[in-house]
């Protein structure tokens, strides 16, 4: 499988997100943080691809999408957004901050535990805590929703999605640039943790280079 080249937004010279990471006007820091994604080790479960950044929240963003698959089940997708401001963002406390979108469906045992957010919050928090990541100005939101169906969707099971949206900031390193590989892979055990797999050993992930295919669409 050959690596992906990414869509990458560069609002200082119009750019409109699509094309490689190379030019001028990309800061080098941005793209040693894009390249570290690209080498992330990830557990095999993971279906990962770049997908088109966002245009305004940053001059520069990089994005990928995710699922965790088992056969042809789909059990949680997600987003994950890299900004960066060279100039640094008063907000952010810092020049870069990861972006985040994650979300599954859940069994009914589980979509009924009133501890339901502040535990999927926990799971974002502990991941990333896990593996010795230092971050600040950490927010988001964690949203049940319930479906149920009526008419000739009637035999249809009541189903309950989970939705987990946050943003932090990662500690930066060694040249200004923060460990992305590291947060990709947290952000990796987050998903796979609300998808209902059992927690696996670091070490036995599988290399991800981020193959070009169709992957979850996440709105």
């Amino acid at each position: 499988m050959a690596p992906a080249q990414g869509q990458f937004s560069d609002h200082s010279d119009g750019a409109d997100g699509k094309g490689g990471a190379e030019g001028p006007s990309v800061p080098p820091a941005f793209l040693t943080a894009i390249d570290a994604l690209r080498s992330a080790r990830l557990r095999p479960e993971l279906e990962v691809e770049p997908t088109r950044p966002p245009q305004r929240l940053a001059p520069h963003a990089y994005a990928l999408e995710a699922a965790v698959v088992d056969g042809e089940d789909d059990l949680a997708d997600g987003r994950l957004v890299l900004l960066h401001d060279p100039a640094g963002h008063e907000a952010w406390q810092g020049a870069f901050r990861l972006v985040t979108l994650v979300r599954a469906e859940l069994e009914p045992e589980m979509a009924a535990d009133p501890l339901l957010p502040e535990v999927c919050w926990s799971w974002l928090t502990g991941a990333l805590e896990a593996r010795g990541l230092l971050y600040g100005e950490a927010g988001g939101t964690v949203t049940r929703a319930g479906s149920h169906y009526f008419g000739a969707l009637a035999e249809r099971r009541p189903a309950t999605q989970i939705e987990i949206r946050a943003s932090w900031t990662p500690r930066e390193g060694r040249g200004g640039v923060p460990d992305t590989a590291s947060h990709l892979m947290a952000w990796g055990d987050l998903l796979c943790q609300i998808a209902g797999l059992p927690p696996s050993d670091p070490a036995d992930a599988a290399v991800v280079t981020l193959p070009q295919r169709r992957g979850p669409q996440v709105p």
